[in-house]
């Protein structure tokens, strides 16, 4: 089945930098697009980053310049590279993986993990 699995989550002040991973498995990374969500308390998930199968990026606004997504078909990973953080940027990150299907992309997600920023 389709696994993945974040990490590099963690505490940082304001300012700070983290790079989180996506290791996924049961799938073919390269065919998928790779989201970045976050959820914070009270507040609905939100879709922060993609990037498509052939590397083309979005990012939220709020993000823009300060976050890059990026990945690695060779090692079936993703990264968001997370630069100049904010207390805003407090949540949990959420990978997801959309694998191409006849009825539409079908999308697996990942467990979480969570980012604290403190000012």
């Amino acid at each position: 089945q389709v696994q993945l699995v974040e990490s590099g989550g963690g505490l940082v002040q304001a300012g700070g930098s983290l790079r989180l991973s996506c290791a996924v498995s049961g799938t073919i990374f390269s065919r998928n697009a790779m989201n970045w969500y976050r959820q914070a308390p009270g507040k609905q998930r939100e879709l922060v980053a993609r990037i498509s199968s052939a590397g083309s990026t979005t990012y939220e606004d709020s993000v823009k310049g300060r976050f890059t997504i990026s990945r690695d078909n060779a090692k079936d990973t993703a990264y968001l590279q997370m630069n100049s953080l904010k207390p805003e940027d407090t949540a949990v990150y959420y990978c997801s993986t959309e694998e191409p299907a006849r009825g539409g992309p079908l999308e697996f997600w990942g467990q979480g993990t969570q980012v604290t920023v403190s000012s």
